[in-house]
């Protein structure tokens, strides 16, 4: 059968030949694929995955040396707590080298090596000499004086404005005399600086300075050090002899009257009019009725009654109350309160004249100044804590809510601010407090004038300088 489809031919050479056949469409090249490279998907396969395993096995000796690290550490634990003390007296005493002296060495050391390589005999003479130095300074700072030092302030607690004086004695306590060195100590961030004198055994010397107090505060005084080591500054080598001191400096306050008597119950306290059922002072009988305890009924009262009136009735014993004030005053320390420090330190003032008075009245007190916080103190410590105050972040609210804590029975609290805090700030803090608490605000304005102001429940007092306070305090109780 014949095939019309695909017949061949024969030219007229009788050469046979096929029929052309159609081109077969190339195939579409897949995703990556070009035709140079056919197998490159492969290959970046590849290729992506030994960087995964790259990563893996680094990850996996990571977390092996970590481990082996962490095992290294804990096991070396117990030698390292042996030569603890020997590090520390090596720090120690490479700490006496100054920066001078370790430069000094090293460029003693470099200029001998590099003389010595070179055949330049003047630059090793040079460093010789630098080495030279450094080992005639350690020389210097060998030894140990054997003194008796004492620093003494005079006196330790001062007003503003007061004289203060530091005074420090230093005695030769060795048996051979004492050559010249240096002597300073810190008060606050200056240094008072001494020259020791030749000392022979058992010889003192003493001097004083006096301390600048116009500013409120704690100065810090002391320690005692004496510098040892050469002329060149090489070596220094200093040791403390005493221990760092504090000069308190007050705040101003000025005498006030009377504080108010408060809320709080106690069997010590004042006698009020409120009836109570358990306390000592006495007030009358009444009939009892259910509830009462008996161990109050008055039995021979009871008694006559049932016998000059026929009929059994029982009397019991009625009390008034007894009640003692517990007064905390809270000194706002928030920076945006004040709008100078002249203001803060008015309402320092304020607050340590009104805790001054109520220590005289024999109240309990608790102070709030942010941070500083004293609780039933003695007056110095009551002083000392206005010294400490320093403007910081704690709001009145806040202080407020220490206030709750330390003192959860206080009775009168004074909130004592400055002319920027406003009103919704006494409203937060009294939210703290119990809602039978008296509370009253005084707001400092330098220069401004005596006001008085009703708010929500809260007596709010300005005032513009501390001598107004006696009179803000004399025009009524406080609570």
């Amino acid at each position: 059968m014949i095939d019309f489809k695909r017949q061949s031919k024969t030219d007229a050479d009788g050469v046979r030949t096929e029929p052309r056949s159609e081109p077969k469409p190339a195939r579409a090249a897949k995703p990556g694929r070009t035709e140079k490279d056919p197998k490159a998907p492969r290959t970046m396969r590849r290729g992506l995955s030994s960087d995964k395993r790259t990563g893996t096995v680094l990850k996996s000796w990571r977390a092996k040396a970590a481990s082996l690290g962490r095992r290294l550490w804990a096991a070396s634990e117990p030698y390292r707590a042996t030569a603890a003390p020997w590090l520390a007296k090596i720090r120690r005493a490479l700490a006496v080298v100054s920066t001078l002296g370790w430069v000094t060495l090293v460029a003693g050391l470099v200029a001998i090596m590099a003389g010595a390589r070179l055949g330049w005999r003047e630059l090793s003479y040079v460093g010789a000499v630098f080495v030279l130095l450094f080992v005639i300074a350690i020389l210097f700072a060998i030894g140990r004086a054997l003194l008796a030092v004492t620093l003494e302030l005079s006196p330790p607690r001062v007003v503003q404005g007061e004289p203060a004086a530091a005074q420090v004695v230093v005695r030769n306590a060795g048996k051979a005399p004492l050559l010249p060195m240096g002597l300073e100590f810190a008060v606050g961030e200056r240094a008072a600086r001494f020259t020791l004198p030749t000392l022979a055994p058992d010889a003192t010397f003493d001097d004083m300075i006096v301390i600048p107090t116009s500013r409120r505060g704690v100065i810090p005084v002391g320690p005692v050090i004496t510098q040892r080591g050469d002329p060149f500054g090489i070596m220094r080598r200093e040791i403390a002899w005493t221990k760092r001191e504090e000069l308190f400096v007050h705040p101003l306050t000025v005498p006030l009257e009377a504080l108010g008597a408060g809320l709080l119950r106690d069997l010590e306290g004042r006698t009020t009019q409120d009836i109570s059922m358990s306390d000592l002072a006495f007030h009358t009988l009444r009939d009892y009725a259910p509830g009462d305890d008996r161990r109050y009924i008055h039995w021979r009262s009871s008694a006559k009654v049932a016998g000059v009136h026929g009929e059994e009735r029982f009397l019991v014993r009625q009390f008034l109350d007894t009640r003692r004030s517990h007064i905390g005053v809270v000194t706002d320390v928030a920076r945006e309160s004040y709008r100078s420090d002249a203001e803060f330190e008015l309402a320092l003032s304020v607050g340590a004249s009104i805790a001054v008075r109520a220590m005289a009245d024999e109240m309990d007190l608790t102070l709030v100044c942010g941070p500083h916080v004293a609780v039933q103190p003695n007056p110095h410590l009551a002083l000392d804590t206005y010294s400490r105050a320093e403007l910081d972040g704690w709001s009145l609210a806040r202080a407020g809510g220490q206030l709750r804590r330390l003192a959860p029975d206080v009775s009168v609290v004074l909130l004592v601010t400055g002319p920027e805090c406003p009103y919704a700030e006494f409203q937060r803090a009294k939210s703290y407090l119990p809602r039978e608490v008296a509370v009253a605000a005084i707001r400092v304005e330098e220069g401004g004038s005596i006001g008085l102001r009703e708010t929500a429940g809260i007596t709010v007092v300005s005032l513009g300088a501390l001598s107004e306070l006696p009179r803000v305090m004399a025009g009524g109780q406080v609570a």
